[in-house]
């Protein structure tokens, strides 16, 4: 594994796929798998399992999040996140984006896919969730919070506010 944290190392990694034999990957963008066995039965009959059990959580999600997310899906990356935002294979990452548009490059719109992790309690409390309403904001908050993680910047900080203080006071 390389960890690479300067700003130029995705712009990098795009010229240099490959180094000393080994393919080079990007854990923010695209299907991800660590393990490197794509043919383990087990991890295929347990992801089947989540996605049946979490059919109906990511189609009210994506309904959710319609215009700002393209895909919903589970995420064979996280292990304590609740969510994340990932750029697809062959696109640009979040923060190469904001670094070409902050050098006054003009960048195509793209939406993100968003992963959730099957198994955190924050998605597990999203399958029993009778109230619409606070369910959206439930799933808003996750997709804000993921964008916050990524270095991102909301497009309304007040809504979101007003979001967590609503779910703040419904817990006291």
């Amino acid at each position: 594994m390389l960890l690479l944290t300067d700003h130029v190392d995705e712009w990098l990694v795009q010229h240099m796929p490959e180094f000393d034999g080994k393919t080079m990957q990007s854990v923010a963008k695209g299907d991800l798998n660590l393990d490197g066995d794509k043919d383990d039965k087990a991890d295929e009959k347990k992801d089947e399992k989540a996605d049946d059990s979490l059919n109906s959580v990511i189609e009210q999600i994506k309904k959710t999040l319609d215009g700002k997310v393209k895909e919903v899906r589970i995420s064979s990356r996280l292990t304590d996140s609740p969510a994340c935002l990932v750029a697809d294979e062959h696109e640009m990452g979040a923060h190469m984006e904001r670094i070409m548009k902050a050098a006054g490059q003009d960048m195509p719109p793209s939406l993100p896919t968003f992963e959730i992790n099957a198994d955190h309690a924050l998605i597990q409390r999203l399958k029993d969730e009778a109230d619409d309403e606070r369910f959206d904001d439930l799933s808003n908050l996750l997709f804000e919070q993921a964008l916050l993680s990524e270095g991102g910047q909301l497009e309304d900080p007040a809504t979101f506010v007003h979001r967590l203080n609503k779910l703040l006071q419904s817990l006291l």
